[in-house]
C-alpha cells in the first residue's frame, strides 16, 4: 500500500497513541477476546481499518490474524473475503492515479491531516464550500444560465388533457410485529400473502409500503387523495373545468415476486375505504402488465412493420428491480399512450406519492396555483447554455420544501447547509454540502423581470431533480429518447440526462428550472415506520449508487472529463476517482459509529447488508470488463426499438387500428374500479 496514503488511515482513524480525526475512536473497538457476534463484527472491522493503516499501526499485526483467523470460520468467511477485496481495490485505485492534482492531494492530507484536506483528497465536491458559500451559489447559477432564442409556439393549455401524471408505488410484506391473519384482507388474498412472505426478498427500496399499514400511513392514498384536493382547487379557481379528470397512472413495484399478483386488488381494497377520489382516472401497471403490453402490443407491431429487436424490449420496459426500471417506463408511457389511447396528450409530470401540491401557498407566493405553472412557454424553449451550445428545455423540473418547513414560506429549501461539525464517515464523503448548494443554486432561484434572470430572455437549466416534482414533452422523449439505464438502483432521476447528455442531436436536451413548481414533502409526517425499516438499505444503496454512477460516466460515448464538468457539483459528487476507496472507506467508519453509540445490532446488519451488497456489485463492475459499456448500448438499442415501433405506429394504417383497440381494452383492465 501507498506509505503517504497509509499515514492517512492512520491519522483518520488514530491509534493508541494518537487522536482519530474522525472523532470515532476505531483503535478502542478492536477487543479480540470479547467472542459474541456482534462483537466481532465490531472487530472485523476496526482489524480492516487498521490493517489499512499499515505496520507502524501499533495493532497491525493482531488486526491482520484477527482477520486471517476469521476467514476460515464459515459464518464470516463472507465478510473477510469482502475487506481482503476490498483492501486489494484500493491499493489498485490509489497507486494508479499518477495525476498531479491527485497526487498534490494525497501529499497534502498525509502531513496535514484536516477536514478540508480530506475532503480535497476524497471528495473535492465539499473542498471551499462552507467558507464560500454565496460566492459558489452565483456561480453555479451562472453555470447553469440560459439565454432564450425560441419560446415553445404550443405550450401546454389544458393541464387535464395534455399531461399524463404518473407516480411509481413500492409494495412490500406487512411488517414482522402483524399477524397477516389480522389485517383484515379477504380470505384469498389473506393467503396469497401468506404463501409470498416464504419467498426470499429480491429488491430492496427506500421506504416501501408495508401492507397492511393504517389507511393514514399508507403512502400511496396520500398520494392520490392530495392530487385530487389539488384538482379540486383547480376547479374552484377556475383554471380546470368542472368536468376535467386527470389520468394518473402508477406502477408497483414489489420487494418480492409475489406481490405482483395481488398488488392490484390489495390497492382496489385500499382506495374503497376513502370516499370522493373523483378527479382521477387511475391505472396501475405491474411487472406482468408491463409484459402483456409487450406481447400484446409492441411485438405484433414490430413484426408488421419488420423492425428487429424486439426481443430485447422486455429488458428495459418493466417495473420490478432497481429505480431505472420503472423511472423509465414512466416516461416512456406517455408516447405510447398518446400513439395508441389518446393523441391530446403532450406532456407527462412525476410525482411521487409522498408530495402534495401546496396550493394556497402556492397561489399566495408564486402566484400561480400548480397547473397553471405547467403552462409556461419555457418549456420546450429553445436556448443557448453559459457555453453557448444550443440546448432545448424539454424537460421540466420543480422543487420541494419540507411539511415542517412550509410554515417559514414556500421558498424554504428541504436540503439546507449543515451546521453541526463533520463526523466520522462525513470526512470521506459528504454528499449534504454540495447538495446543499444545489438546492439554493438551482432549486430556490425565482425569475425576477429586473433581475439576472428573468424567466422571460433568460433562465437556468436543471442538472439536480428530484424523483418527483419533474416531467418531460413527448416530443422531446421521442426526439431525444433518454433513459435511466436498469442498472441503478438509487438517484434514478439524476442518472435519467446522462443518457442522452450530449447527442448526436442539434441541440441537447435540459431540464427548465421552472420557479414556484413547488411541492409540499411529507414522508416523515406519515411513513416514519416504513422509512425507518428501510434506512440500513437505502445508506447501503448510496454506497452502491457512488460506484455504478463512477463507472458508468466511462460507459458513456463522450468523454466522462466533459460529463464530470457538466454535472458537479451535487449529481458529480457521485463520481469519483477512487469509487472503491471511498466506499470501502464511508462503510467501515458508518458501521464504526453504530458502535460507537452502542447501536451494536444496527451495527451488525449494516455491515452484512453492506458485505452482500457491495460483494455483489464488485462482481459486476470490477470483475466483468466493460460490462456498463456493454450495457448501455444494449438498452440504448432496446429503447431505439421501442420508439422506432411507436413512430411506424403513428402512420395510421390497418395494424394501428387494430392495436388501438387493444390498447384500449389493456387500458380498461388496468384502471383501478373505484
Amino acid at each position: 500500500m501507498h506509505k503517504s496514503f497509509e499515514t492517512i488511515i492512520q491519522n483518520l482513524i488514530g491509534t493508541t497513541q494518537k487522536k482519530a480525526l474522525c472523532d470515532i475512536d476505531i483503535t478502542s473497538q478492536f477487543i479480540p477476546k470479547e467472542k459474541s457476534s456482534k462483537s466481532i463484527a465490531r472487530n472485523l472491522n476496526a482489524a480492516f481499518l487498521i490493517r489499512l493503516s499499515g505496520e507502524t499501526h501499533p495493532l497491525f499485526n493482531d488486526a491482520s490474524t484477527y482477520l486471517d483467523t476469521h476467514e476460515k470460520q464459515a459464518s464470516w468467511q463472507d465478510t473477510v473475503d469482502y475487506f481482503d477485496k476490498m483492501q486489494a481495490l484500493i491499493k489498485t485505485e490509489v497507486q494508479e492515479k499518477k495525476e498531479a492534482h491527485f497526487q498534490t492531494a494525497l501529499e497534502t492530507l498525509s502531513k496535514n491531516p484536516s477536514l478540508e484536506n480530506s475532503w480535497k483528497f476524497f471528495f473535492p465536491q465539499a473542498s471551499g464550500i462552507l467558507e464560500n458559500q454565496k460566492e459558489k451559489i452565483v456561480a453555479l447559477r451562472e453555470k447553469r444560465k440560459v439565454t432564450i432564442t425560441k419560446l415553445h409556439d404550443k405550450p401546454v393549455q389544458d393541464v387535464a388533457k395534455e399531461i399524463l401524471f404518473t407516480s411509481n408505488i413500492l409494495l412490500t410484506l406487512p411488517p414482522a410485529s402483524k399477524n397477516i391473519e389480522d389485517l383484515g384482507f379477504s380470505p384469498t388474498l389473506t393467503q396469497q400473502l401468506k404463501e409470498v412472505a416464504k419467498e426470499k426478498q429480491k429488491y430492496w427500496y427506500d421506504h416501501p409500503i408495508q401492507m397492511g399499514v393504517e389507511i393514514e400511513k399508507n403512502e400511496a392514498i396520500y398520494g392520490l387523495v392530495g392530487l385530487n384536493e389539488s384538482i379540486e382547487y383547480e376547479k374552484k379557481q377556475g383554471t380546470m373545468p368542472q368536468d376535467a379528470k386527470i389520468n394518473c397512472l402508477l406502477s408497483v413495484s414489489v420487494t418480492h415476486d409475489g406481490l405482483t399478483k395481488i398488488a392490484k386488488e390489495y390497492l382496489e381494497g385500499e382506495l374503497q375505504k376513502v370516499t370522493n377520489i373523483n378527479n382521477l382516472n387511475i391505472f396501475v401497471i405491474t411487472e406482468s402488465d408491463a409484459n402483456e403490453i409487450i406481447q400484446t402490443l409492441l411485438k405484433p407491431a414490430a413484426s408488421a412493420f419488420d423492425i428487429t429487436g424486439v426481443e430485447d424490449i422486455s429488458e428495459i420496459f418493466g417495473v420490478d428491480g432497481e429505480y431505472g426500471r420503472h423511472y423509465s417506463l414512466l416516461k416512456a408511457i406517455a408516447p405510447l399512450w398518446q400513439v395508441l389511447i389518446d393523441q391530446e396528450i403532450q406532456a407527462t409530470f412525476k410525482f411521487d406519492l409522498d408530495q402534495i401540491f401546496p396550493q394556497e401557498e402556492l397561489v399566495a407566493q408564486s402566484g400561480m396555483s400548480a397547473f397553471e405553472h405547467f403552462k409556461t412557454p419555457l418549456w420546450g424553449a429553445k436556448g443557448l447554455d453559459s457555453d453557448n451550445h444550443p440546448i432545448e428545455l424539454g424537460m421540466i423540473a420543480g422543487a420541494l420544501v419540507n411539511q415542517s418547513d412550509i410554515d417559514k414560506g414556500l421558498f424554504t429549501p428541504d436540503v439546507t447547509f449543515p451546521k453541526t461539525k463533520a463526523t466520522g464517515s462525513q470526512y470521506i464523503f459528504y454528499s449534504a454540502l454540495p447538495q446543499a448548494l444545489s438546492t439554493q443554486a438551482e432549486m430556490m432561484l425565482r425569475y425576477e423581470e429586473h433581475g439576472a434572470y428573468d424567466g422571460k430572455t433568460n433562465c437556468i437549466q436543471r442538472i439536480h431533480v428530484t424523483g418527483g416534482t419533474n416531467g418531460i414533452r413527448i416530443e422531446s422523449l421521442r426526439k431525444h429518447r433518454p433513459f435511466t439505464p436498469t442498472f441503478i438502483g438509487r438517484a434514478e432521476d439524476q442518472a435519467y440526462i446522462l443518457s442522452v447528455l450530449f447527442s448526436k442531436q442539434k441541440e441537447n436536451l435540459r431540464y427548465l428550472h421552472k420557479d414556484g413548481l413547488i411541492m409540499r414533502h411529507d414522508k416523515y409526517a406519515f411513513a416514519g415506520e416504513s422509512i425507518q425499516a428501510a434506512h440500513l438499505g437505502k445508506m447501503v444503496g448510496d454506497y452502491v449508487r457512488i460506484l455504478y454512477f463512477s463507472y458508468y460516466v466511462h460507459a458513456l460515448p463522450w468523454q466522462s472529463e466533459q460529463t464530470k464538468s457538466t454535472i458537479d457539483p451535487f449529481t458529480g459528487s457521485f463520481v469519483s476517482e477512487i469509487p472503491f476507496t471511498v466506499v470501502a472507506l464511508r462503510m467501515a467508519l458508518e458501521t464504526a459509529s453504530y458502535f460507537a453509540q452502542e447501536e451494536a445490532e444496527e451495527g451488525e446488519a449494516f455491515l452484512k447488508l453492506g458485505v452482500q451488497r457491495i460483494s455483489e456489485t464488485i462482481a459486476t463492475l470490477h470483475d466483468t470488463p466493460d460490462y456498463l459499456t456493454k450495457r448501455f448500448e444494449e438498452e440504448k438499442n432496446a429503447w431505439d426499438c421501442y420508439y422506432d415501433i411507436l413512430d411506424a405506429l403513428e402512420k395510421g394504417d390497418e395494424t394501428t387500428r387494430t392495436l388501438k383497440e387493444k390498447a384500449k381494452i389493456l387500458m380498461e383492465n388496468f384502471q383501478i374500479k373505484q
